[in-house]
């Protein structure tokens, strides 16, 4: 595993998805970097140095994340966690509700032909469409 860093990362976007699930996009100075709590990457925009969290408001923590606006900045450090390990050919991700984000940013590296399963606790189905160009 590589060793953790710590820098700041900018607020480059927040809005909320749906009531309590908030997306989030850091801009970063440095080498990709998570946040100091279990949030997953959703998406990595390499070319801008930028990864997008979308995460639940639970506690105090995200509460003061679901605040952020744009220009703010963010103490982050990483990596934390375990990462997938892509593979080729068919692939099935099954995730629900929060769970659901981090297989966006494996769905769009698999190569090969992709499918995923979401669950939702309720009829709020955040995320669904931005599967669509990656998989079935």
């Amino acid at each position: 595993m590589a060793e953790k860093k710590k820098c700041l990362a900018t607020v480059k976007s927040q809005s909320e998805l749906a009531p309590g699930i908030y997306s989030l996009w850091l801009a970063f100075p440095e080498e990709y970097r998570l946040l100091p709590r279990p949030i997953s990457i959703c998406e990595i925009d390499a070319a801008k140095r930028m990864i997008r969290l979308v995460y639940r408001v639970a506690g105090a923590g995200t509460l003061e994340f679901s605040g952020k606006q744009e220009g703010d900045t963010i103490a982050v450090v990483g990596p934390l966690g375990n990462g997938f390990t892509p593979r080729s050919g068919k692939s099935i991700l099954i995730g629900g509700g929060i769970g659901i984000p981090p297989m966006l940013a494996l769905a769009k590296s698999l190569s090969g032909e992709v499918q995923v399963v979401l669950g939702y606790r309720d009829a709020v189905q955040f995320l669904k469409e931005d599967f669509t160009p990656y998989a079935s």
